[in-house]
This record gives C-alpha cells, structure tokens and sequence, in this order.
C-alpha cells in the first residue's frame, strides 16, 4: 500500500509524539508500505527505508515549537494542509495515518479525494485546548462534537491510552479501535552498568555521592507540575535535609522560570537543572537516581517517561490521577495526591525506605517487561493493522 502519514509536529525530536511517529513508520517499512510522512519544517531527518519525508514549507517567523496547543501550531497546520491537498492531487494513497488534530486534514482528503484514514489520538484535542486555555471552557461540547466527527468518519481509531479508548469509544462505540501504549527507551529493556556513563559523574559536582536523589525528567510545560514538584520537595528537605532534587529536560526560558520560584522557595541549592539530555543518557542517570517523580497535573494520556520509569530499576513517585493510574497502581509506583504535602511525604517515606524502593522498583521492572516493550508494540499495532488494511482494501475496491 502506499499511506501517507500526516504528523503535525517537529519531526524528528527525541520526544513523546515524534518518538510515537518514528515507531508506526518503522513498522509500516517492515510491512513492506511505501510512505510519505509529511511534517513541520523543523526537526531532524531519519533513515528510514520506504519512507520519504516532506515538510511544509517554514512560514517566516515560526521556530521552536513546544509540545502543546499554541498559535505558531494552527499556522503551521494551515500550512500542512496546502501541502497535503498537494500531494493528494499528485500522489495516489490508498491510505492517511493521521496523527492529532491532522485527522481533520485527512477527513478533509477523504471527503475530496475518497481516502480512507487512520486517527491516530495521541491526546483529546477537545481536552487539550481546554486545558491550554481555560477561557474555552464554554466551546467545550462544540469542541467535543469536532472530535467525534474526525472519529466517526475515521476508518479506525489508534490510542496510547486506556483513557482515550474511552473518549473514541464515546464518540463512535462500534469504531475498531487500537491500543497501543508507548515503550521503554532504554536500551533492550535492561540497564548495563557499562554502557554509557557512570551514574556519578552524569550529575552536577553539587551533587554528593551519597546524597538521596530525586529525579524528574521530561519537558517543562506547567501541566508537568514542575511547581508542585518544587514545593513539595521543599517540604521533603525538612526531614530528609541532604536530599536533593535533580531536574532533567527543557528550554532555557522554562530553567529560567523554575530556577526562580525555587529560589524564591529557599531550595535552590538543592535543585540541579541539567537541560536537555540525549535518550542515550537515560540508563546512567537513572541510576544514580533514587526515586523517578512524575508529578504531573492534568492530561488524559500517560506520560511516555512512565515506561523507562517503569523499567529502570529505580522506584517511582507519581501523582494519582488518570494519566497515571491507567498504568501504574500501588504494587508499581507510590502514588499520592497532586498536593505539595502528599508529594513531600511520598519523596520523605520513598528516600527513607530503601527496602520499599526495591520491592516497588522489581515489580515495575517485570510489569513494563511484560506489557511495554518495543515488541509488545509492534505486536498490538500488527494486529490493529491487519485489521485497517483490510478495511482499506474494501474501500478501495
């Protein structure tokens, strides 16, 4: 089949969607498809066989695109959207992947061009705009009715998550829907101590060698709950004095932003921003951490972080909620309420207790073994597949 895949994001950079994106190519190149991804202007070119890669072109001032609804976004989309009816006229696919809101691209191309495409949800863009800008609260059911007319018209739905099961189900219940959750980055599921650097000097000389040590890692939008973590480690500093929290990931102007409040929290002698870091450096800092926090506040999808988290050897600390709870529960992660004192108690008993983060830390590792593994995926989406092309085919026949 030739299938053009629609991701409306800077592609590619070593983060949730775009890693998700590079996966489903892989896959379709191992099913013998030949593809065209069409993509934002930034972001690095891959090598992937049977795969062709084209971007829109750059609209002069738009650079640096977050993660996230934002203006420079609905820009580049209108863009996408050219290019795609472009390519169309040219090019005849029997199939559109489309991932977020491009599903409205590719219902567009199936209501002029008759072909069929995949939603592949990544998040509620109903949920996701909502959040972004609380002052839409009011358009939510419109916006609601939006999505459930991308799922309804869709030839099947793909999520990440229980949760957007849920949603894509709502919308159309006899929908095939797939599920196919995101994976473990470290290196063949396991961690070699040889490979790569040593935990130690991974760190900042700050921090010492016996020091208890906390670790985020991931971007820093404000639904991460950056804040929260500050406030509550600094409520963890009272009794555990020489811990120290270690902050791996985002932009500049974000380090900047965090930087601030937790001087203005006292803790900033405690608090290490390392920027960003290549995936290749997970395993050594994962290591020389010894609670992994993810205290986000709000999402419907989990956190990829979630699954290397989960494989790393080292306990995790996260915030009882949905995007959270659809994966983890009390045998795998401590979970506690999203609430700076919560949180403080949770990193307090989980730095104390280094029997409690073993035994939370073994059977993480055996469940993401058994569930999230690049194999397990590539099984799940085989399957939703197999089911898609031939649908596909049926359409076209």
């Amino acid at each position: 089949m030739k299938i053009l895949v629609l991701a409306p994001h800077p592609f590619f950079q070593a983060r949730g969607t775009p890693l998700a994106v590079k996966r489903v190519l892989e896959f379709l190149s191992s099913r013998g498809h030949q593809i065209d991804l069409l993509t934002f202007h930034e972001g690095e070119d891959v090598d992937i066989p049977n795969c062709r890669i084209h971007r829109i072109a750059r609209p002069l001032w738009i650079r640096n695109i977050r993660p996230g609804f934002s203006f420079k976004k609905v820009v580049c989309d209108v863009f996408m959207l050219v290019k795609c009816l472009r390519m169309v006229r040219k090019n005849r696919y029997d199939l559109i992947h489309a991932v977020e809101e491009s599903a409205f691209i590719a219902a567009a191309m199936q209501r002029l061009a008759g072909i069929p495409y995949i939603y592949d949800m990544d998040s509620s863009l109903a949920e996701q705009l909502v959040d972004a800008y609380p002052g839409l609260q009011f358009a939510f059911a419109t916006l609601r009715r939006c999505e459930a007319v991308a799922v309804r018209h869709s030839l099947g739905v793909l999520t990440v998550c229980a949760a957007l099961e849920d949603v894509a189900l709502g919308h159309a219940p006899d929908k095939p829907i797939g599920r196919v959750e995101d994976t473990t980055l470290l290196d063949g599921g396991h961690s070699h101590p040889s490979n790569g650097q040593s935990g130690d000097n991974v760190l900042p000389p700050g921090v010492g060698g016996h020091s208890p040590v906390a670790m985020y890692v991931g971007n820093l939008e404000h639904y991460q709950g950056i804040g929260l973590l500050l406030e509550g480690f600094r409520h963890a500093l009272v009794r555990v004095p020489n811990a120290q929290l270690v902050i791996v990931g985002g932009l500049p102007e974000d380090i900047a932003y965090y930087g601030r409040k937790a001087t203005q929290l006292g803790i900033a002698s405690r608090v290490h921003f390392l920027g960003q870091r290549p995936i290749t450096a997970l395993e050594g800092l994962f290591r020389r951490a010894d609670v992994l926090v993810s205290p986000r506040l709000k999402g419907l999808n989990t956190p990829m972080k979630i699954y290397s988290y989960l494989d790393s050897g080292t306990a995790v600390l996260a915030t009882r909620l949905r995007t959270h709870t659809q994966v983890l529960d009390d045998r795998t992660a401590y979970l506690v309420e999203p609430d700076p004192e919560a949180l403080g108690n949770g990193l307090v008993e989980l730095l104390s207790d280094p029997v409690l983060r073993e035994r939370l830390a073994s059977e993480a590792k055996a469940y993401v073994q058994q569930e999230f593994t690049p194999e397990a995926a590539h099984r799940k989406l085989g399957s939703f597949y197999t089911m898609m092309e031939s649908k596909a085919s049926g359409v076209g026949a």
